[in-house]
């Protein structure tokens, strides 16, 4: 599975495509295969993400999406350090601290 990631431009919050737009939930990520190259210049060219690049990832039987590299892990939950401050799932506390 190929997922896309990136940083919000407005906010710098970890973002992932979700097939339409991009979500702060790598749950909501989909496989993009290999239209990735594609949609990354797309969405490059429209500036609504800083840096955006494809990931290795895996859907997990209960649905849950898990990239491949411990760093993108770390960045789809938030400081390892902080738990108090990580992105809590589908949360509307996690949004409003976001937007």
């Amino acid at each position: 599975m190929i997922i896309l990631t990136g940083n919000d431009l407005k906010t710098g919050a970890v973002t992932w495509w979700n097939g339409a737009d991009w979500s702060l939930y790598v749950d909501d990520a989909v496989d993009v295969g290999e239209q990735a190259e594609e949609i990354l210049a797309r969405e490059e060219a429209l500036r609504r993400v800083n840096v955006p690049y494809s990931i290795q990832a895996t859907r997990e039987d209960d649905g849950k999406v898990r990239p491949a590299h411990i760093k993108d892990r770390i960045r789809a939950l938030g400081p390892t350090v902080r738990p108090d401050l990580t992105l809590k799932p589908q949360s509307p506390e996690a949004i409003d601290w976001v937007i």
